[in-house]
């Protein structure tokens, strides 16, 4: 099982703070830097499972950038990295509250400028699967490179799945259904859901069957559901004590990626998508 995976890599500044933030004032944190990146957090957990994973992404020619490839590479990442040389590595300061719930603050860096260039054609051959992170889609500047990644899977083959990241900056909704138009798997929360058809309910999903082959969508502690022209599939959430929930969506769609790719039944991959969640917000930072 071969996956190529487009999308952000970089450095997450973690902050655990138990007391609510004082602005203006201090507020006493545990600090740990750690890799980061949904599209290098994705990776790495299908690299955990077994698969041979690809990243494709763009880097700075700084110290983060070398870093990164080098743990990466290390687990068993395969890196295709632009470098590029005006532009820093991707940094991401991650709060996270006594409850685990995280609040971001990115600065994309390197892969703001990420484009077509980006994606040689080498990298996609004799892969089965390309994994995309929709915040390339999400900013403009990085779109291109997006869309491009896209279109040369399927030209070339391949199956594909979107991850639309971010309820927030899902601003034009049509605009983006238009971007995935054709895509085998969309993978959503509910937050993304309900931006895309107005509903966070498993039923919204079926508006977007016109668009893409089937909808596997995360509702955190109210567990996943799979919805295809079939009808719904649900599942579960594992129970266990949020630490940090960061990324727990990458390692949920590394863990359902892996067992649909391999002929799984709906109901199991939900379930393996499940466990890996599960597996990310029970420690601090985003990958295994």
């Amino acid at each position: 099982m071969k996956v190529v995976v487009v999308g952000d890599v970089g450095l997450d500044v973690v902050a655990q703070h138990d007391e609510p933030i004082v602005y203006g004032g201090d507020s006493r944190a545990a600090v740990t830097v750690t890799g980061g990146g949904a599209g290098a957090n994705t990776a790495l957990w299908l690299q955990d499972r077994g698969a041979e994973t690809t990243l494709v992404a763009r880097v700075g020619d700084d110290a983060g950038g070398r870093l990164l490839r080098h743990e990466l590479e290390t687990a068993g990442v395969r890196c295709v990295f632009a470098v590029d040389p005006a532009t820093a590595t991707c940094c991401v300061v991650v709060l996270v509250d006594a409850k685990g719930q995280r609040t971001m603050l990115p600065d994309r860096g390197a892969n703001k400028r990420f484009c077509p260039d980006d994606v040689p054609t080498t990298c996609l051959e004799g892969a089965d699967h390309l994994h995309l992170s929709g915040y390339v889609l999400l900013d403009p500047s990085s779109r291109a490179g997006g869309l491009a990644a896209l279109a040369r899977a399927k030209r070339m083959g391949l199956t594909t799945s979107v991850d639309p990241q971010a309820a927030a900056l899902l601003t034009d909704p049509r605009a983006f259904l238009a971007d995935v138009q054709g895509v085998d798997l969309l993978l959503p929360n509910a937050d993304e859901l309900r931006a895309l058809t107005g509903s966070s309910e498993p039923e919204a999903a079926r508006q977007l069957l016109d668009t893409v082959g089937s909808v596997a969508v995360t509702f955190g502690l109210e567990g996943a559901a799979w919805i295809d022209g079939d009808g719904i599939v649900t599942a579960p959430a594992k129970s266990v004590p949020c630490v940090d929930s960061t990324g727990a969506g990458d390692a949920f769609n590394a863990g359902f990626l892996t067992a649909w790719l391999q002929g799984a039944s709906p109901a199991v991959a939900l379930d393996h998508g499940a466990e890996l969640g599960a597996k990310a917000v029970s420690r601090i930072g985003a990958q295994p």
